[in-house]
């Protein structure tokens, strides 16, 4: 099974800057962490954003909807920005109904102890390869349906709608 990864950036790659105290980006850590995780799949690695989600423009939302809807593969899985995660998975789901899509991201980035960006992945690609087709969002340990999660704020988690 291939499995096509669209890394598009958002607070997983960010790392903390000493100088300033701002989070900021710098390379992607995704090849990093899929070697930490030991992960065998046959994964292509494709990145076409690299900016946080609140930064998204239409046009950049159009780029990944292009970019799933031109994969020759049917397993997907996004990278993305916690803060407008959510409605990126509601559009692609209204675009795209002939392939199994996961987003995922971190509310820490990997480079910063603690970080959820390895259980956020393990999930996401274990969605990947068990969900039938569809577009979904795997954060904290769990696997939500496009149409029904969303970010919570004051909790710092996501969470069901109903």
């Amino acid at each position: 099974m291939k499995i096509k990864l669209l890394v598009t950036g958002g607070t997983i790659d960010k790392i903390y800057n000493k100088l300033n105290g701002n989070l900021e980006f710098s390379d992607s850590h995704i090849e990093q962490m899929l070697v930490r995780g030991r992960v065998e799949q046959d994964i292509s690695l494709e990145r076409i954003l690299f900016k946080d989600s609140l930064d998204f423009t239409d046009k950049d939302r159009d780029t990944i909807v292009s970019s799933c809807s031109s994969c020759e593969f049917d397993k997907i899985l996004i990278t993305h920005g916690t803060d407008t995660m959510c409605h990126t998975a509601q559009l692609l789901s209204q675009k795209i109904k002939n392939k199994t899509i996961v987003l995922f991201g971190s509310m820490v980035p990997y480079s910063v102890n603690n970080s959820d960006a390895l259980l956020n992945l393990g999930v996401a690609l274990g969605a990947v390869q068990l969900k039938k087709n569809g577009v979904y969002v795997a954060m904290n340990g769990k696997i939500f349906d496009s149409d029904n999660v969303t970010k919570n704020k004051e909790l710092g988690i996501f969470q069901e709608l109903q």
